[in-house]
This record gives C-alpha cells, structure tokens and sequence, in this order.
C-alpha cells in the first residue's frame, strides 16, 4: 500500500496540463515520487476536487505564482478519515508553495514553468500530467512520456517507484488492493440447475 507521509525529500518533480505539442506545468520541490505523488492526486481529485479537473488544473497548475515546495494533506480535504490516516499515518500538514525564494540579485522569483522541452534540463526525476480519463507518470530520467494511471484507481493501491517501471506503452505499475470480483454463476433454470450457455 502506498503511504502519502512527509517525507522532505528533495525528489524534484512536476505538474502539468497536457498540450497539442506535449504539456506545461509547474514545478514541486518536494517528494515527487509516486508512491508519494499518486495516492495525493488521486485521493484530491476522487475527493477534495469531487472529480472536477477543470478545478483542480486550476489549482495546482494555473493558479501557482511561482512553483511548489510541497503538497500537503490539505488537498485530502473530504476522503474519508480512515484513508487520510492510513495515507499519512495520522499527521497533517498544508501546502506551500515556493513564493518566498530569494533570488541573488534580489529580483522577484518568476514562475517555474515545466514543458515538454524543458523538464530534462530542470534536473527533474518525475512528472504527473493531468489528462482527462487519468494521470500520465513520467520517469524524466529515462523517458519522455509515460503511463497513464485511471483516475478511479484505489489511492491506498500497491505503487512502484521504480522508472524502469514506469516505461511508455507497458501497463503502470499500481496494484489495486481492491480483490477482484469472483465471477458469478448462470442463474438457476426453472429445476434449479445452473443454465448452461450454448456453442456458436
């Protein structure tokens, strides 16, 4: 199961809205694996952003002036307790974005853009785009895009943090742990023996 905990550390990653070309997003100091990164999103969108991704583009991408230090247990405003515990294990802490950097010469910070042209060059190891039917992992080091994980996974889901994993065109690489359904058996004929289905 993956765990949402604080961790602090410094695995650079981004967020973005895709694009006709690729994406553009805004860059997230803090954690960016996804066995941190994924049960947040997934949990915020299925709870906080009530599956609005209008909204919640809005709100990590969009509204950010300059970048992300961390995303914080503000954004499972709404899951269910029991899931907020066992993603964090019981301590929260907000967001924060990255406003108060200062800058050598004493400029203001200007925003952190990440695209599709610029990610390898800005050290990043991860980045999660926000497409419609679900959200694309990308392992920076080794990729340019990657896989998509539905929006209606399990966000207390098996995850791997490994980018070989993380490849473009394999499966990702999230275990529900949600047990499959058993199949059911044919309903009963009118004697009680199960129905048999007949060969074409």
């Amino acid at each position: 199961m993956a765990t949402f905990r604080r961790r602090s550390l410094t695995t650079r990653s981004f967020i973005a809205r895709p694009t006709p070309d690729g994406y553009t997003g805004i860059y997230v100091h803090l954690d960016g694996t996804p066995a941190s990164k994924l049960p947040l999103l997934l949990t915020a969108f299925q709870y906080r952003f009530g599956r609005n991704l209008t909204v919640m583009t809005r709100h990590l991408v969009d509204d950010v002036a300059v970048g992300w230090d961390e995303l914080g247990s503000d954004l499972l405003h709404g899951a269910p307790v029991q899931t907020v515990t066992l993603l964090t294990g019981g301590e929260l802490w907000p967001s924060r974005t990255l406003d108060h950097l200062i800058t050598p010469d004493g400029s203001p910070p200007v925003r952190m853009t990440v695209t599709e042209t610029t990610a390898a060059d800005m050290d990043l190891q991860w980045g999660y785009i926000l497409h419609p039917y679900g959200l694309e992992v990308v392992a920076v080091t080794e990729y340019e895009r990657g896989p998509l994980v539905r929006w209606d996974t399990d966000p207390l889901s098996t995850i791997s943090d490994d980018p070989a994993h993380w490849a473009p065109g394999l499966p990702a690489p999230v275990a529900d742990r949600r047990p499959t359904p058993a199949p059911t058996a044919p309903p009963p004929t009118a004697d009680g023996a199960p129905q048999r289905t007949a060969r074409r």
